[in-house]
């Protein structure tokens, strides 16, 4: 019998993919098989990710993208058909997060964060639903966050845009379900990146023990739920919220 999960002959298009949870979940759909399109507005980075999954073997393309720009999108799917002959997979990753109390949020830092987790996730599961609807098939995995569904302190607008990523993800599940389109999100909770290696490591031990498994998670732990989520193991779960978190959140 044929490994479901293999991901060989599938195309995939993983947004933010220049370092971090992206990179990760890129780098796993390649090690499954999927030729991967890396897209970030960092251009260096990004193309040096997908140099990285080339070197291991993988088919990999970088373009870069701003995701706030919302024509970006299909330009986005035009390259990876070009390049590998199809698009079966976006994973809409691409975020920022800012923290400030309520009564400190600008017009601009709103916009800012709703322009990327919000519009920008929005416009592109938009244009990969049209190119999908029109195939019969494919599979769209949104990241959101634990914070989408459980309120941290000082992070209002992040909160908001990745509750909003949820609500996107499980209205566009009804309304590609009829296609064979699946939609599912997943959740990351603490995900152990560079950023972390800035900060004293006392503080990622501190979150490490409110996680009921004592451990973060690695960005390759995000990447095998997406994996999961893009395969056809998956071919019946549609409007799915996955967390990823060791038990930080249980919904």
């Amino acid at each position: 019998m044929a490994d479901l999960n293999d991901l060989t002959n599938k195309v995939a298009v993983i947004t933010g993919a220049a370092q971090g949870i992206g990179k990760g979940i890129a780098q796993t759909l390649a090690d499954h098989g999927a030729a991967v399109v890396l897209t970030d507005i960092d251009d260096s980075r990004v193309r040096s990710a997908a140099e990285g999954i080339r070197a291991h073997g993988g088919r990999a393309l970088a373009v870069r993208q701003d995701v706030s720009d919302a024509a970006s999108a299909a330009t986005v799917i035009d390259a990876a058909v070009r390049e590998f002959g199809g698009f079966d997979i976006l994973v809409n990753n691409a975020g920022v997060a800012a923290q400030m109390p309520f009564d400190k949020i600008t017009e601009e830092e709103w916009d800012r964060l709703n322009s990327i987790n919000q519009r920008g996730l929005f416009f592109a599961a938009q244009a990969a639903g049209i190119h999908f609807k029109q195939q019969g098939s494919g599979k769209i995995v949104n990241i959101s966050s634990f914070a989408g569904h459980q309120a941290v302190e000082e992070y209002l607008t992040y909160n908001a845009t990745k509750a909003a990523a949820i609500m996107i993800t499980q209205v566009m599940a009804l309304e590609l379900g009829p296609f064979n389109v699946n939609v599912n999100a997943v959740c990351p909770g603490i995900v152990r990146t560079a950023i972390w290696d800035t900060l004293d490591p006392a503080v990622w031990r501190k979150n490490e023990q409110s996680i009921p498994l004592r451990r973060g998670q690695t960005p390759e732990d995000i990447g095998e739920a997406v994996a999961f989520l893009a395969s056809e193991r998956a071919r019946n779960i549609t409007g799915a919220i996955l967390p990823v978190t060791g038990g930080l959140a249980m919904f």
